[in-house]
């Protein structure tokens, strides 16, 4: 009998083995950027299964440059924003964001993780555009939300003009993307818990020069792009 137990218990931790061993393998084959570091590599991984199997993402990858630096900007319509943004992304984003989202309990972690930058909005905005001009100039890319808050189907809010000027001091790309899907819409942590049929849609890119660029990316981050 003890034998018996023995064997069961050996293929037990066989098959807990083989399973661990194909869910890191599943976790490195849905990585999409090189973060520098082994450990978020393994978080970009997580989260793309994360988006891709939970949510049920349906994307077309995010075209960037292979280098230099890029801006990509979204409609913001819930907490799985950011998550999306970077599961669809072939290179780390840097993402601009309010202090009191970047604060919230439970995601600051993975805000710092990923070096988001901060904005405090009563006080001194300006310190974080210094902050994100230094990220385009240092060939990284930047991600940001310029309705500068979570703005609801339906709803319009004028968006502002950030992420114009920092395409204009560093003359690099917008590249604007817009997410639909959501099941917990207006929310943090329910948009994370709800399964949601999540789509991202990419746009052709935006620049800072171009007659009317600022009004084309309003329709487009409202959802009347095409």
């Amino acid at each position: 009998m003890t034998e018996l137990y023995n064997i069961a218990a050996l293929l037990l931790v066989s098959v807990f083995i083989v399973l661990l061993i194909r869910g890191f393998k599943a976790i490195a084959a849905a990585q999409q950027s090189d973060w520098g570091k082994s450990w978020m590599n393994y978080l970009d991984g997580l989260n793309s299964l994360f988006c891709q199997r939970y949510h049920r993402l349906q994307y077309t990858p995010i075209v960037l440059p292979d280098d230099g630096p890029a801006i990509v900007v979204a409609n913001h319509i819930s907490g799985l924003d950011a998550m999306l943004m970077i599961a669809a992304s072939p290179r780390p984003l840097r993402f601009l964001i309010a202090r009191e989202e970047y604060e919230r309990f439970g995601l600051a972690w993975f805000f710092r993780a990923i070096g988001s930058i901060p904005v405090d909005r009563s006080r001194h905005p300006e310190t974080a555009l210094r902050a994100a001009l230094r990220v385009l100039e240092s060939g990284e890319v930047l991600a940001l939300f310029p309705q500068g808050k979570m703005v609801l189907p339906g709803e319009s809010h004028k968006i502002k003009r950030g992420s114009f000027w920092l395409a204009q001091q560093t003359q690099c790309p917008i590249y604007p993307v817009f997410i639909s899907g959501i099941s917990g819409v207006g929310t943090i942590f329910m948009s994370l818990l709800q399964r949601s049929h999540a789509k991202l849609e990419t746009y052709p890119l935006f620049h800072w020069h171009d007659e009317n660029s600022m009004a084309s990316l309003q329709a487009v981050l409202e959802g009347r792009g095409n």
